[in-house]
C-alpha cells in the first residue's frame, strides 16, 4: 500500500464476518443460472474483546486479480502478504456486544470495483457505532466471493462482456459522456441532458438498477432475520454508495421507506427520477468530472440535500484504491488521508443527524479539500 492505512477514529474496535444468500433468484444474465448475493457485515465490539486476535486479510488473491483484470494495475498482493499489511483494522467474528444494537447502514461499491472496496470507510462508520453491511454485486463487480459454508468458496470475476453493453453504441456514448461533462446550464437542464444521454445510450445500466436493488433487498430480508440481536431497526437504515452504488442508495431512499437517509458518491443517476421527488435528507459526494451528471439530485425534494464537492478528485478515488494504487490520473491529487478524514467526517455528521438523531442537522464546513453547498427544500 503506497500510504499509511487509516486506524478508525471512534470508541469501539470493529468486528466483521461475512454471509451469501445462496441461489436467492434467477440469474438475469443467464437464465439458467441462480444469482447468489453475498454480504460483509462490519460491526462494533469492545475493544477489550480484540486484544490479541489476529486482523482480518484485507484482499484476497482472487480480489487483487479481478482488479488486475479489470484495470491492468494492481497491488502486488505477494507483497502485501509476507509484509502484513494485508490487514484489515478489523478482526474477523470478533465477540459482539451483548445486548446492545446499533443502527444499520447499507453500503453499496462501484459498478466493476468489489465488496471490500470501501472498507476503510466502513470500518471507520462501524467504529462510531454503525453496523455497516456492504453488498457485492457478482458479475458487475471486479471478483464477488461467496462463503465455504454455503458455497464452497466460489468465487466470480468481472464479466468483460458487460464493459461494452455500458453504452450502445459503445463508442458514441463513450463521446456523448465526455461531452456531457463539459455541458453548461442550471440543475434541471443538466439533468435533462443527462436523461436525454442516458436514454439513448444507457439501457443496459438502467435496467441493471432494479437487480442492484433486488440484491440489497436479499441481504437486508437476510439482516431482519438473523441479525436482530445485532441491529437497531427501528431508528430505520442509511445507505451510501460510490458510483453505480451511490445511485442505487438513491433508489432506496426514492422507493423504500424503511431508508431514512442516503449519500451518493460521485454516482451518476441512472434510470427514470424525472417525477421523483425525494422527501429524505441527502448527500451527493462529488469530484469535478462528474458534477454535470448528479444534477438529478438538486432538482426535486422536501428535506434539504447537502453537495460536497472535493478538489483535485477523480472517480476511483472515492474508494480504498486512494490508498492502493499509484496512479493519480484514476484516483486523484487529493492526499489519501486527507480524503479519508473529510469523506469520514461528512458520512458521520449526516447519519449522526438523520439516523442516530443526536443532532438537529449536519455540520458541514468548507475547507481546502471540499466545497460544501446546501440546496433547501423545495
Amino acid at each position: 500500500m503506497k500510504t499509511k492505512t487509516p486506524v478508525p477514529s471512534g470508541k469501539y474496535a470493529v468486528g466483521t464476518f461475512t454471509y451469501t444468500i445462496k441461489n436467492q433468484r434467477p440469474e438475469v444474465m443467464e437464465p439458467s443460472k441462480m444469482r447468489s448475493v453475498a454480504s460483509r457485515v462490519y460491526y462494533p465490539v469492545h475493544k477489550d474483546s480484540v486484544v490479541g486476535l489476529p486482523k482480518a486479510r484485507y484482499m484476497s488473491p482472487q480480489i487483487a486479480e479481478g482488479i488486475k483484470r479489470a484495470f491492468l494495475i494492481a497491488p502486488n498482493f505477494k507483497k502485501l502478504e509476507t509484509s502484513g499489511q494485508n490487514r484489515s483494522e478489523c478482526y474477523q467474528n470478533a465477540p459482539r456486544i451483548q445486548g446492545e444494537e446499533f443502527p444499520l447502514i447499507i453500503f453499496n461499491h462501484g459498478y466493476n470495483s468489489f465488496r471490500e472496496a470501501n472498507s476503510f470507510l466502513c470500518i471507520e462508520l462501524a467504529s462510531h457505532g454503525y453496523v455497516v453491511i456492504s453488498v457485492a454485486h457478482s458479475r458487475e463487480a471486479v471478483c464477488t466471493e461467496f462463503d465455504q459454508e454455503t458455497e464452497d468458496g466460489r468465487f466470480i470475476f468481472y464479466d468483460k462482456s458487460l464493459t461494452k453493453k455500458t453504452y450502445s453504441p459503445f463508442l458514441g456514448g463513450v463521446l456523448a459522456a465526455l461531452k456531457l461533462t463539459k455541458a453548461k446550464g442550471t440543475n434541471e437542464e443538466l439533468a435533462d441532458k443527462f436523461d436525454a444521454f442516458q436514454n439513448k445510450y444507457c439501457r443496459f445500466q438502467q435496467g441493471r438498477l432494479e437487480e442492484w436493488v433486488k440484491d440489497v433487498n436479499a441481504s437486508l430480508d437476510y439482516a431482519r432475520k438473523n441479525l436482530a440481536d445485532l441491529i437497531d431497526f427501528e431508528k430505520g437504515i442509511g445507505a451510501s454508495g460510490h458510483s453505480f452504488g451511490g445511485n442505487t442508495a438513491y433508489r432506496l431512499c426514492a422507493e423504500n421507506p424503511a431508508f431514512v437517509c442516503g449519500i451518493n458518491l460521485d454516482g451518476a443517476y441512472f434510470g427514470d427520477y424525472k417525477d421523483t421527488v425525494m422527501n429524505k435528507p441527502f448527500l451527493q459526494v462529488s469530484g469535478k468530472d462528474n458534477e454535470n451528471v448528479v444534477t438529478r439530485v438538486y432538482t426535486r425534494h422536501t428535506k434539504t440535500v447537502y453537495k460536497l464537492l472535493f478538489k483535485d478528485m477523480k472517480h476511483f478515488g472515492f474508494s480504498d484504491m486512494k490508498f492502493l494504487l499509484q496512479a493519480k490520473s484514476m484516483t486523484g491529487k487529493l492526499d489519501p488521508q486527507i480524503l479519508h478524514e473529510n469523506l469520514c467526517r461528512c458520512h458521520l455528521e449526516f447519519f449522526d443527524a438523520f439516523l442516530k438523531k443526536i443532532k438537529p442537522a449536519p455540520q458541514f464546513e468548507s475547507n481546502d479539500a471540499v466545497t460544501v453547498t446546501e440546496f433547501p427544500p423545495l
